[in-house]
């Protein structure tokens, strides 16, 4: 579902909140986007629209899936990718001119304005189209630095790729599949197709999505500092040399909506998160039967993760334990329950690990990991953290029903 399709879908259903008024681009439009953070909305007088995904609720919408099903629905769409086909583009040409654009300032300590929401779409003769989220800092009209970890676009650009598109306000599904890691030669846009039709455009020799904007810009081979950028766990990310780029043309919809993303909030741990959920459960998949998965919110929807799982064997938990952590490699602490335990409910997973661990025996402690740069008390160089699983299942030589929580044999009939 294209973005306007979906606002359109939204004011209908009643989840869209219009801002009337004139607001700034400097702090004021982020602070209302905290302010409201699960409620989708639009920024009449710039064209802007925010918080599309920032509850499961409305990425279900936006892709037609229910929300107990997006999980396994996704890790279906990563084992059964489709190409999308190419069809006709309505973008017109504009000035390529980054100020003209309603790119938001987003914190006091920024290193300048973001572009948030920014898909980078890059091309390899032999590995095919990749899609992934890339923060991008305006160094001016048409100069731009690019925050760029050492996956597949990185590799892209060892071997040799100089230009590429970015795609601000695409498709929710290409928004939801951006952000799933998988093996180089897979492409993201391929697993969307499978999720919900997608379609894509060409311009200027470039096949991207059905973006509201589509830029093309080109490595300088400068760098420069990038950051500070506020990150997912809501902390200011240091600051680092990164690769340099200059816009050479930008594209627009007619009437194209700017989609801002927040960084830090509910969107951000929605799109960033959820999209590793699948791969856990692929994973964890392999060595037991695998019910559902999440990253926490609590847990920046980044470093901490619940498991579900339907225990058969009494190492079914540790196993899990070492599968959740493999299929999320950012991921610090994780919890295995039993498919009893809601999962989307704190307090009920907190109940598992109190009712169900003992910690000399179900407590797997694995220093000198390689994590996040984005956990602050890691070492923010090397990655260097420790991790640790909780097995918070049945034990196995247990009669199963000391763990069960008491039901009532009757129901009060009448009023109270």
């Amino acid at each position: 579902m294209r973005v306007r399709e979906f606002i359109e879908h939204l004011e209908k259903t009643g989840k869209l909140k219009r801002i009337k008024r004139e607001v700034s681009t400097d702090q004021e439009t982020s602070a209302i986007m905290a302010r409201l953070g699960d409620t989708a909305l639009l920024f009449e007088n710039m064209g802007v629209v925010a918080n599309l995904c920032s509850t499961r609720e409305l990425v279900s919408m936006g892709l037609g899936i229910p929300k107990e099903g997006l999980v396994k629905a996704m890790a279906d769409a990563i084992d059964s990718p489709k190409e999308p086909e190419v069809g006709e583009a309505d973008h017109k040409e504009i000035e390529a001119d980054l100020e003209k654009l309603p790119i938001l300032f987003h914190y006091p300590k920024d290193g300048g304005k973001y572009m948030s929401s920014s898909i980078i779409i890059a091309n390899d003769k032999e590995y095919g189209l990749n899609a992934s989220y890339h923060r991008i800092m305006v160094l001016g009209k048409d100069r731009i630095v690019l925050r760029i970890l050492p996956r597949h676009f990185d590799e892209y650009i060892k071997r040799g790729l100089k230009e590429f598109a970015i795609c601000i306000g695409s498709p929710i599904q290409v928004l939801v599949t951006a952000g799933i890691s998988c093996g180089i030669g897979k492409s993201e846009l391929s697993i969307a197709n499978s999720l919900k039709e997608t379609k894509l455009v060409e311009l200027d020799g470039h096949k991207v999505p059905d973006a509201e904007f589509v830029i093309i810009a080109e490595f300088t081979g400068e760098e420069a500092d990038e950051g500070p950028f506020v990150d997912l766990t809501g902390t200011y990310d240091i600051v680092r040399k990164q690769r340099v780029a200059r816009i050479r043309k930008i594209y627009a919809k007619p009437d194209a909506l700017y989609h801002a993303l927040l960084p830090g909030g509910l969107e951000h741990k929605v799109l960033m998160g959820m999209p590793r959920e699948p791969t856990i459960f692929r994973e964890v998949s392999k060595v037991c039967d695998c019910k559902d998965v999440l990253l926490t919110p609590g847990g920046c929807s980044w470093l901490h993760g619940v498991v579900s799982i339907s225990k058969k064997d009494k190492e079914d938990g540790k196993k899990a334990i070492e599968a959740a952590l493999s299929g999320h490699k950012s991921m610090k602490h994780v919890i295995v329950v039993d498919d009893d335990i809601d999962i989307n409910d704190p307090l009920d997973v907190e109940w598992a690990i109190a009712t169900r661990v003992q910690a000399d025996k179900d407590v797997v402690l694995k220093p000198n990991e390689k994590g996040s740069s984005l956990d602050p008390s890691s070492d923010l160089e090397t990655r260097g953290t420790a991790k640790v699983g909780i097995d918070a299942t049945i034990p196995s030589d247990r009669d199963k029903s000391d763990f069960k929580r008491a039901e009532f044999s009757v129901r009060p009939e009448g009023g109270l």
